[in-house]
């Protein structure tokens, strides 16, 4: 069985100009940065992003992020970034966002119409019997850059439910690095409970949050909306990246693990053809396999309760000593120091 192709990569050029990326010129030259400079090197044009003609790609965005972190030279750069990411003005998503009836909802549109909302980084919702998590995953090989898409995508989503809440929502944010010299921003922005060092990159709130309804919202101008967004990915003809969709495929099939062989065939390629794209991507095949393995892993710990034999045996290894050795090459720490550690979640 093959997967239809269905995935914008890198390089695609589908991105407007004046979406998010204008939303990073915009605060750039609020603070006096040249456009000339701002875009250098990025194949973007300013006159051409004011008359809405341009589209762009991932990998000419991410390029925008990194002449902007290194023009502004500022701690807060990818907080305020994010602070006017959503719901944006993207046409009929940010509609839909904006008469989302509640938090639930607006997370569901967020992830279906990610390449209109967040190109650069797909939310992934887990819900338990007591928190509703919030996963990022790095959708187009950011590399570099990845931390400030990562702290612009959890503002983004503290800012935007708090506006359309009414209230600063109780969120909880965790991420993979350490704490940094400008960790003040973090506790302005994300909340003075924000972890370092942790296993995910992950956004929590309590369950109860998610159902809560939100004044001001037409139920029927979200609807209309939705529909209206569902068209514009229709003619996209995609609705997630490459990276995204692989993920998915292993994910599906992490009891499995299959080889890279067998994935270039379920994706109708070769395994050469997988191989580069991977690179162009900044990644390998054994690095996404990895994260897959991890990512089932902590799920498996934190929501599910396994212990270390169990989660060896869901992901079919032969013995509980050979996951501890695979778990600390994906993680850099043992099962029991990572079960601790979400225990202290």
């Amino acid at each position: 069985m093959t997967l239809k192709t269905c995935w914008y990569e890198t390089d695609s050029r589908f991105i407007p100009g004046h979406y998010q990326p204008a939303a990073l010129i915009d605060l750039a030259l609020s603070r006096d940065i040249d456009s000339h400079r701002l875009l250098r090197g990025t194949g973007l044009f300013h006159d051409d992003i004011l008359a809405g003609q341009s589209r762009i790609s991932p990998q000419q965005f991410l390029g925008l992020i990194d002449n902007s972190r290194r023009l502004l030279d500022a701690s807060d750069s990818s907080f305020l970034f994010g602070q006017r990411l959503l719901p944006g003005h993207y046409g009929p998503a940010s509609h839909a966002l904006r008469h989302a009836q509640n938090l639930h909802q607006a997370l569901q549109t967020l992830i279906d119409q990610q390449a209109l909302l967040s190109p650069l980084a797909a939310p992934r919702l887990l819900v338990d019997e007591h928190y509703a998590y919030v996963h990022w995953l790095d959708s187009c090989g950011a590399d570099e850059q990845w931390r400030f898409v990562l702290e612009a995508s959890m503002t983004s989503m503290v800012a935007m439910s708090a506006w359309l809440s009414g209230e600063r929502l109780p969120w909880q944010c965790s991420f993979r690095h350490s704490e940094p010299r400008y960790v003040e921003q973090y506790w302005v922005h994300l909340g003075e409970h924000t972890q370092f060092d942790r296993p995910l990159d992950l956004m929590r709130l309590p369950r109860h949050c998610l159902a809560q309804p939100w004044p001001n919202v037409s139920a029927t101008a979200g609807q209309v909306a939705r529909i209206e967004a569902r068209d514009q990915l229709d003619q996209l003809g995609f609705v997630s990246s490459f990276l995204d969709c692989l993920y998915d495929y292993l994910h599906v099939h992490v009891q499995q693990t299959p080889s890279l062989e067998q994935t270039a065939q379920a994706f109708a390629m070769s395994p050469a053809t997988l191989k580069r794209k991977l690179h162009k991507h900044h990644t390998g095949f054994q690095q996404q396999v990895d994260r897959v393995h991890t990512h089932v892993a902590l799920y498996l710990y934190q929501v599910k309760g396994f212990s270390n034999e169990e989660v060896a045996q869901y992901l079919r290894f032969n013995d509980t000593a050979n996951f501890r050795r695979s778990f600390k090459r994906w993680t850099g720490s043992t099962p029991n120091l990572i079960r601790q550690l979400l225990m202290l979640g």
